[in-house]
C-alpha cells in the first residue's frame, strides 16, 4: 500500500512565535509525516527578548539565561534550523522561498508545503543625522542586546541618553543607570510610557527624576552628533539643546517587520501588521499562517485588530499555528492589551483601553482614581499605589485599567483584564471575591476600591 508524501513546513523566524509552532507541529507530526524547515537570521533562536534590560543591567548574569532552547536543542528535535539565514523573497505561486546564508552570501529556493511567517518586530530607526554612529543602538533581538553589552564594555565614558520612553526605553534607563551611567531620556510626548494617561504617566516621571533619571518631555531628536572617529559623543533636540552621549539607546518603539509579507501580497491592517483568523492563518490563504510581532490581532474590547508586540502573545500564536500545522484545531480569540513593567521600585501596568483609545472608538466613558496601599496601611512596610478605572458611560462596562505604585501594584492587573475579557461592568467588578490579609491587601483590595468609585461615576453621569 502506497504511503502519504511526507509534507515540509517551512517557517520564517526564529524566536518566539515561530519556533513554538514549529515545536507543537512536531509533537503533532513526526519527521516521516512532515519536515521541518526554519530559517532566522540571527545567532539566536527561542529566547526572551524580554529579558534583555535585566541581562543588561545586571539582573541577570549570563546572555544564555535568556534562551529557552538553542538551535542545537532544535535540531536534536528535528527540525532542519538554519540560522545566519535570511529570507529575502517569498514567492507564494510557487510555494517557495527564497534564503540567503548571511556569512557566504550564497541564495537558494526552498519549497514548501505549509509556510509560517514569524518575521517579528523591528526597533523604530527615524532617519536623522547620525543615525549610524558607533554606539547607537536599537534593541529587540538578542544579538542587538550583544551589540549593546560589546559598546557597553567598550566605551569610556558614562553618560547615556535614551530616545523614548516606552517600555523599552523606561527598563533600559533602568539597567544604563543600574551600571553606573548618568541617564537621560528624552522623548516627544506629555509625560513618559504612552501606553499610559498622561495624569499616570506623570506618576512614572516623578518617580524617574527622583531615581536620578533625567527625564525631558516634549524633545523631539533632530541630530545625532560624532567625533571624530565615527563615535556618538551627543544627541541634539529640535529645541536647539544638546546632551552629550557616549552611548545612545533607541527605545522609541516597534514596527512589524512585514516587508517581506507586503511584497509578497499577504494582507496588512492599519498598523502595517499581518492579518490572520483567529486559528492565525493568514486571511485568504489556507496553508500558510503567521504569528507573533509581525501579525495585528483583535482587541477584544475596542472591537478592531491592533498590533500589540509581546512574547505572551507570540508564544500562544506559535501553540496555536503549530496544532493547524499538524492537523489539529486551536484559536487566539484577541486580547485585552495588558502589560506590566517596572522602573526601579515602580511598578507599572495597564489593560483595555486608555482615554484617547476610548476615543478613538467612538466610546462615551467616565474614569476613577484612586489611591491606596498594597497591603493594609497598618502594615510594615505598606506601599502607595494609584489606580485609574474606565467604564463605558451607559452600560459601567469595564474599559481599562492603570496601575502605578509599589511592590505588588503591577500584578493586580491580571484582574481587571479577566473582568475586561468576560465583559464584566464595573459594578459586577465590586463584588468580585478576593484574596483578604493584612500582609496582602487592604480589606477593600485597591482594584475594588477603584471599581466603587467607577459605579458612583456611572451612576452621576446617567444616561
Amino acid at each position: 500500500m502506497a504511503t502519504a508524501a511526507r509534507e515540509r513546513l517551512v517557517v520564517v523566524g526564529g524566536d518566539a512565535a515561530g519556533m513554538s509552532a514549529a515545536s507543537q507541529a512536531r509533537r503533532l507530526k513526526g519527521p516521516q509525516e512532515l519536515e521541518i524547515v526554519a530559517f532566522e537570521r540571527g545567532h539566536f533562536t527561542s529566547y526572551s527578548a524580554c529579558g534583555i534590560p535585566y541581562w543588561i543591567g545586571g539582573q541577570v548574569e549570563e546572555r544564555d539565561d535568556l534562551i529557552a532552547r538553542t538551535p542545537e536543542e532544535h535540531r536534536a528535535r528535528g527540525i532542519d534550523l538554519r540560522t545566519r539565514t535570511e529570507v529575502v523573497e517569498l514567492d507564494l505561486a510557487g510555494g517557495r522561498v527564497r534564503a540567503r546564508d548571511l556569512d557566504s552570501g550564497s541564495e537558494s529556493w526552498t519549497g514548501y508545503d505549509k509556510l509560517v511567517v514569524a518575521t517579528g518586530a523591528r526597533p523604530v530607526r527615524p532617519k536623522l543625522p547620525g543615525i549610524g554612529a558607533y554606539g547607537v543602538h536599537g534593541i529587540q533581538t538578542l544579538d542587538d542586546g550583544q551589540r549593546l553589552m560589546a559598546t557597553l564594555e567598550r566605551t569610556e565614558g558614562r553618560r547615556a541618553v535614551v530616545v523614548g520612553a516606552g517600555y523599552i526605553g523606561v527598563e533600559m534607563a533602568e539597567a544604563l543607570l543600574g551600571r553606573g551611567y548618568e541617564v537621560t531620556v528624552l522623548h516627544r510626548g506629555e509625560q513618559p510610557m504612552a501606553t499610559l494617561d498622561p495624569d499616570m504617566g506623570g506618576l512614572v516621571h516623578s518617580a524617574m527624576n527622583g531615581m536620578g533619571i533625567r527625564t525631558v518631555s516634549r524633545a523631539e531628536v533632530t541630530k545625532i552628533l560624532e567625533d571624530g572617529d565615527g563615535r556618538v559623543r551627543a544627541v541634539v533636540t529640535a529645541a536647539g539643546e544638546e546632551y552629550p552621549a557616549d552611548v545612545v539607546v533607541l527605545g522609541i518603539g516597534v514596527e512589524p517587520r512585514t516587508g517581506l509579507a507586503r511584497e509578497a501580497g499577504l494582507p496588512l491592517g492599519p498598523s502595517g501588521g499581518i492579518l490572520t483568523d483567529l486559528s492565525m492563518r493568514v486571511r485568504g490563504h489556507e496553508n500558510i499562517w503567521s504569528g507573533g510581532d509581525c501579525v495585528e490581532v483583535l482587541d477584544l474590547v475596542a472591537g478592531r485588530t491592533r498590533h500589540i508586540p509581546l512574547g505572551t502573545h507570540a508564544n500562544k500564536h506559535g501553540q496555536v499555528i503549530g496544532s493547524g500545522v499538524g492537523g489539529g484545531y486551536a484559536t487566539f480569540p484577541g486580547v485585552v492589551g495588558t502589560a506590566v513593567s517596572k522602573v526601579c521600585d515602580l511598578e507599572i501596568a495597564r489593560t483595555g483601553l486608555r482615554e484617547r483609545d476610548a476615543l478613538e472608538a467612538g466610546l462615551r466613558f467616565v474614569t476613577a482614581t484612586i489611591r491606596s496601599t498594597n497591603t493594609a496601611g497598618y502594615y510594615p512596610g505598606a506601599a502607595e499605589m494609584t489606580v485609574k478605572m474606565l467604564a463605558e458611560r451607559r452600560t459601567g462596562r469595564l474599559l481599562g485599567v492603570q496601575i502605578v505604585g509599589g511592590a505588588g501594584a503591577a500584578k493586580r492587573v491580571d484582574v481587571a483584564a479577566v473582568a475586561l475579557t468576560a465583559g464584566m461592568t464595573v459594578e459586577q467588578l465590586v463584588s468580585l471575591d478576593l484574596g483578604y490579609a493584612p500582609p496582602f491587601s487592604p480589606v477593600w483590595d485597591p482594584i475594588l476600591v477603584a471599581a466603587r468609585k467607577a459605579v458612583s461615576a456611572v451612576r452621576a453621569a446617567g444616561v
